[in-house]
Order: structure tokens, then C-alpha cells, then sequence
């Protein structure tokens, strides 16, 4: 709900402070007060048109927040600010935001009645869907048939439809495949493999002599055995050194196995030429699969698996096309199916609705208005509400009605009869034309529909402002060459002043008092 709005600089309105509770708010006030500039703040927090006329004469820029709290203890906080020159500006919970962004986030907060703008309801969208709700039409079904044939759709065309650009693709995958299964790839290891070999081929003969040379300092005569054992001897049998002993028997044996491990290697290492130049090239087919297909064989193999997955569907491509279009013409009979049920589901829902709604309509002070859901399009796609006020005037689309009360009050049947819609529903010129018994059914109506939303209506009718569970009262002070718009709650002996002020334009009378207080009680019987 709106929680709280706060206006400055806006027409007539200097500064205004409103905090708002759930349920139905009257907002009431003398012609020309500023209660329709109420309204107008909150259509410009939801994205509607704003006119640098709009600020206030002498001001900078006129500046809208509104405060709603949504789901839980969640708060969105729009702001808008119109400059007396140049664009103005949108903000979400602080940040900057677009016009449409801004509207995008009111149209889930916000539904105005009484202007053409922001009303949801008069989109065809919308229309669509409350009809659907109402009928509880089905929507699955269609749904599932559209994805399932827009997923054979996209198939069909990734196997490429154009004959010569899939033969040159054929031709390149062909070559890649080729090229690929004659490297024979099974070891992503492979090339650091080669490369440890590479470089050991490099330099066998050095590798060699090197193995040799360290066999001799450690076993040859004079070396590091003959050492240690002369060590040992030295040591052995005398306690002091029991511990040195040990460990130079220990370095004895690993002297001794280190001096075999090398002579093996050494023996094992033979320069070979012919396996030399064998490894370089393998080593630069292996580079050159690298540039063309990853920077890893491993890379390379995933690329090659795939490649190999792409030339087999294009090569068999007539073959899976057969398949796919066989499956798509049985989807489009599933889909035209579908369209036709949903079709005929809503067109059995229009009637309905159309009765229901029209039904309200007498008691709005609408009695001879008619309201038709016409239904058109493929799976009945195209939902229009028609509606005629009066007899003898032709049925026109919602969004043309002229009349803003017999809009508000058409709207105000509409969601009688559809709860479903934003949580804040503001309805202006609801009252436009009417009085007496309709003027309490409007009041009794609008009741209703705070019932599950919260509602704010601008009213001239006593009998709609005391179905109301706040009232709020929008005044205008001459002060000197400044005018002043003051916003207060009234409650108790104040609002029954204020309410026999709109019955008589007298409040101080004791016909017009006592006439509010039957209002009220009748409203709200304790």
C-alpha cells in the first residue's frame, strides 16, 4: 500500500505531508482546493506526463515520494522531480531510474481511474488476463505446444538451411575430422611427455657422460665409497661414536644404491637420431592441432568429439529434417488444437463476465450501460471490453470512453467483479454526474474494494466520502498574494462538519449534521 506521500511545489501545493492507511481513504475538499493534485503526484510517481506548468509559480522544481510497502515489511520508495525548465527526473529506492522504468515499477503498485493513464485495465494485455482469471481458462496446454514447436523450429535450423552454405561446412568438417583422427589423439599428457623426452634425446650423449662421471666419484677408487668406508673404520668399536657409525653405515648403503641407480640410467640413455627427429615432429603436428583447435589437446580432443557430433547430424541433415518436419506438422495440429480450446474457452467466459460486470452498472447510475468482451484472433488472442453508457451509443473499446466518471464508474464495476490488480487503486471522477441512492452505491462499492486493496478516491459526494475508513480534507488559504494548500485527517465532529459542509455548503447546519451523522452510522454501524 501507499504508505506515505509527500509533495512539495506542485501547482497549488506548497508542502504536503500525508501518511495513509489500508482500507478506503476520502479525499474531499472545496473546488480548486488542490485534491486532484493529489492524484496528479501520484501519477507522476507511476511515469505519467509532466509539464514544467505543473510546479509551482516561483519554484524551482516540484518534487514527489511516495513511500509503499509491499509484500511483508518490504519498501519501494518513488520519487520524481519536475524541473520548471528542462526534463525531469526518476528515481527508484534512490537510484536513478527511466521514465519507463519508473512507470514499469508503479504499474505493479498503482491503478488510476478517472484518466485515461495508468489504468491498467484498459490494456489489451491485461484484459486478456483478467478474462482468463475469471474463466480460469487453462493456459497450459498452449504454452507447452508453442514451446515444444518453437524448439523444433530451432533445431530445424541448426542443421542449416541453405544447401551450399552446408555442403562448404560438410567439406570443412570433413578435412578437420580427417585431419584429427589421423593424429591418433588418445593422451592428453602427450605433448609434456614429449617434451620431457625431447629434451633428454637433446643432449643423450652429455646426459651419459654425465652418469658416468658421477658413478666413478662415487664408486671408483678413491671415491665417495672408498671414503665413508675409511670413515667407518676409523669409528668403528669406539662408543663415542656409535651414533656417527650408524649413520655412516646408513650413507655407505644409499652411497651404494645411488651409484647403481645411476650407472642403470646412464647405460639406458643412447643418443638416437632417428627417434630424436621423430619426437620434433610429432611435438609439431601436436602445436600445430593446438593452434587450430585449443590450447590444450585436451582442448583439442573435446573439439574434435564435437566436431565429429556436427559432421554425422549434417550428414544424416536430410534425414533428421524428414524426422523434424514430421514432427512439426504434428505439432502445429497439437498447437491449432490447443488455440482452438483456448479460443473457445474464452469466448464461453466473455458472456459471463460481460453479465456480471453490467450488473454493478445499475447501482453506479449507470442503468441502460452495456459491456461486451469481444473475443477475436487466433486462440481468441485479441480480448477487447466494449462499452456504451447510454442506449443508442455504439460500443467502443474502454479506453475511448469520453466521459471520465462513467469511465471511473465502469472501472469501478469492472473491479468489483475482478479483485484481481494492483494493491493501490486510486479512482477520480467517480462521482461525475451521479447523486442520491447511486452516490451510497458507489460509497458501498468502493467499500467493498478496499476490502482487499487500498483505496483513495477524490469524492464531492458526502454520501461516497462516508463509506471511507480515513478522511482526509484538502484546503486552500489566500495569504496575501500566495495561496496555500493544507492536507489534514479529520475524524470524530470534524469530519461530520466536513460532511454536512459537502451536503449544504453549510456545516454549521443542524439539518446537514444530523444528515452526515445518518451517513455515517449507516456506513459504519457500531
Amino acid at each position: 500500500m501507499l504508505a506515505e506521500l509527500r509533495v512539495r511545489d506542485l501547482g497549488v501545493i506548497a508542502e504536503l505531508s500525508l501518511l495513509l492507511g489500508p482500507g478506503m481513504t476520502a479525499l474531499t475538499g472545496e473546488t480548486g482546493a488542490g485534491k486532484t493534485l493529489v492524484v496528479t503526484a501520484i501519477e507522476l510517481l507511476v511515469g505519467g506526463r509532466a509539464d514544467p506548468g505543473m510546479v509551482r509559480p516561483g519554484a524551482k522544481e516540484a518534487v514527489i515520494e511516495g513511500r509503499f510497502v509491499a509484500d511483508g515489511d518490504d519498501e519501494v520508495v518513488l520519487r520524481r522531480v519536475v524541473p520548471a525548465s528542462g526534463r525531469s527526473r526518476g528515481y527508484v529506492d534512490g537510484h536513478l531510474a527511466t521514465l519507463a522504468e519508473l512507470a514499469e515499477r508503479g504499474a505493479t503498485l498503482v491503478d488510476l481511474h478517472g484518466q485515461h493513464d495508468h489504468q491498467s485495465l484498459l490494456t489489451p494485455a491485461v484484459q486478456r488476463r483478467a478474462l482468463d482469471r475469471y474463466g480460469g481458462v487453462d493456459l497450459e496446454p498452449l504454452r507447452r505446444a508453442r514451446k515444444e514447436l518453437a524448439a523444433v523450429a530451432e533445431r530445424l535450423a541448426e542443421l542449416g538451411g541453405d544447401e551450399r552454405e552446408r555442403a562448404r561446412e560438410v567439406d570443412l568438417l570433413r578435412f578437420q575430422v580427417e585431419e584429427l583422427d589421423a593424429a591418433e589423439l588418445d593422451d592428453p599428457e602427450e605433448d609434456e611427455r614429449l617434451r620431457h623426452e625431447a629434451e633428454l634425446l637433446a643432449d643423450a650423449t652429455g646426459h651419459a657422460e654425465a652418469a658416468a662421471a658421477a658413478v666413478e666419484a662415487l664408486s671408483g677408487d678413491g671415491g665417495a665409497t672408498d671414503a665413508v668406508s675409511v670413515a667407518l673404520a676409523a669409528l668403528e668399536g669406539r662408543s663415542p661414536f656409535a651414533d656417527a657409525a650408524a649413520r655412516l653405515r646408513s650413507v655407505a648403503a644409499e652411497v651404494a644404491d645411488l651409484a647403481a641407480e645411476l650407472r642403470h640410467v646412464g647405460e639406458c640413455i643412447e643418443a638416437d637420431p632417428e627417434r630424436q627427429a621423430e619426437v620434433g615432429a610429432r611435438r609439431q603436428r601436436l602445436q600445430e592441432l593446438r593452434r587450430k583447435y585449443g590450447d590444450t589437446l585436451s582442448e583439442v580432443m573435446d573439439w574434435a568429439d564435437k566436431a565429429r557430433e556436427r559432421l554425422r547430424a549434417l550428414e544424416r541433415r536430410d534425414v533428421v529434417a524428414a524426422e523434424l518436419d514430421a514432427e512439426r506438422a504434428q505439432l502445429l495440429v497439437e498447437l491449432a488444437r490447443c488455440e482452438a480450446e483456448v479460443a473457445a474457452a474464452r469466448s464461453a467466459c466473455a458472456g459471463p463476465l460481460a453479465e456480471a460486470v453490467e450488473a454493478q452498472l445499475p447501482d453506479l447510475a449507470l442503468p441502460k450501460a452495456r459491456l461486451e468482451v469481444e473475443v477475436t484472433g487466433v486462440a481468441g488472442r485479441e480480448v477487447t471490453f466494449l462499452f456504451a453508457a447510454n442506449p443508442g451509443m455504439p460500443l467502443q473499446p474502454l479506453a475511448k470512453v469520453a466521459s471520465g466518471g462513467e469511465l471511473a464508474r465502469a472501472m469501478l464495476a469492472l473491479r468489483l467483479v475482478l479483485t484481481e490488480g494492483p494493491p493501490v487503486l486510486v479512482f477520480d471522477e467517480v462521482d461525475a454526474g451521479i447523486g442520491g441512492a447511486a452516490a451510497l452505491a458507489v460509497g458501498r462499492s468502493l467499500a467493498a474494494i478496499a476490502a482487499d486493496h487500498q483505496v483513495l478516491v477524490v469524492t464531492h459526494l458526502a454520501q461516497v466520502a462516508a463509506w471511507a475508513d480515513a478522511h482526509v480534507v484538502v484546503d486552500k488559504q489566500v495569504e496575501g498574494d500566495t495561496t496555500v494548500t493544507t492536507v489534514a485527517e479529520v475524524d470524530g465532529d470534524e469530519r461530520t462538519t466536513e460532511l454536512a459542509r459537502m451536503l449544504s455548503g453549510t456545516p454549521g447546519s443542524a439539518t446537514a449534521r444530523e444528515h452526515a451523522r445518518e451517513l455515517l452510522d449507516a456506513a459504519h454501524p457500531s
